[in-house]
């Protein structure tokens, strides 16, 4: 069975101003998410699966119900505030996205196989479909999941500061801890995060992090649905509390449940956090372009 593509797109682009998702950066207009697709489809992946809010749901699929139509098997499913497990409901003044693990958590009737799950405004490059895509063939597993980390200091923004889960492995390449830093920047004497006291602590620039780009056996969906429910019994009254994928994973590696091989892949990885970002995507991709990675008509 060949694994899925699931892209979290429901996110709004707050520090971006507007929806970063269908952006052109490509010679012809093409959007990140479409290079990512054609990475997928090059590693043997059968179908994709967008992650979207059904208020701009008509101009997503006008975009890529078109230009994915005969490539490769797409459905959508719908991040919404209100779908919370029976029993909950939706605390009056919440704006926030419940975050990445219940993103995920919407794929659950439409995901039966091993998946990839990606975010929609980071390219993560081919060598890293192609290792995760290794990664289903040979280890995934009901309790053996992987993530592709990148460097740290391939992974920050000119311009202003960024988010990371900073990982840890034992010998083996094994998640053994995920810690997510907040304010990430580089500065002249090097890379620092800024904690909730606005002290400053510096990081090693080849600290492995996570970009999102996780693969996962079917079997992450229950655990989902028991820990989001934890998570709201805890911090349902926090308007801004987020069920974040890694905290998932971390849960599952202490309790012994399931652990996350780190899988190195040669990639490049940029992504369009800030406005300024994407002048820089489109010279990369450019460059790919022309050294032949991509063609110049994706499709």
């Amino acid at each position: 069975m060949k694994p899925t593509l699931l892209i979290l797109a429901a996110g709004m682009g707050s520090r971006y101003g507007g929806l970063k998702q269908i952006e052109p950066v490509g010679p012809n207009g093409e959007t990140i998410i479409e290079y990512s697709v054609f990475d997928a489809i090059r590693a043997g992946f059968g179908k994709v699966v967008f992650v979207i809010r059904k208020s701009f749901a008509d101009e997503f699929k006008a975009i890529f119900d078109e230009r994915l139509s005969g490539k490769i098997e797409v459905e959508y499913v719908y991040q919404e505030l209100d779908k919370l497990p029976d029993g909950y409901t939706l605390p009056e003044g919440r704006e926030k996205p419940w975050g990445t693990g219940h993103a995920i958590l919407m794929a659950k009737d439409v995901i039966n196989e091993p998946f990839a799950a990606i975010n929609a405004d980071d390219f993560y490059g081919a060598a890293a479909f192609q290792a995760i895509a290794d990664f289903f063939k040979n280890e995934v597993s009901a309790n053996q999941y992987g993530m592709v980390g990148y460097q740290l200091k391939n992974t920050l923004s000119d311009f202003g500061t960024v988010s990371r889960g900073v990982c840890k492995t034992d010998g083996n390449d094994n998640l053994i801890e995920i810690t997510e830093r907040t304010k990430i920047a580089r500065e002249d004497s090097g890379i620092y995060f800024t904690d909730k006291d606005e002290s400053k602590t510096s990081l090693e620039e080849n600290e492995k992090v996570s970009m999102n780009f996780w693969g996962f056996h079917p079997t992450l969906f229950a655990h989902l649905e028991n820990q989001f429910k934890t998570f709201l019994n805890e911090q349902i009254h926090l308007p801004k509390s987020e069920f974040y994928i890694p905290s998932v994973v971390f849960e599952l590696i202490k309790t012994g449940e399931a652990q996350s091989k780190v899988i190195q892949a040669d990639s490049p990885w940029f992504g369009v956090t800030y406005p300024e970002d994407k002048e820089y995507v489109v010279a990369q991709i450019q460059k790919l372009t022309e050294a032949g990675v991509y063609p110049e008509n994706l499709w």
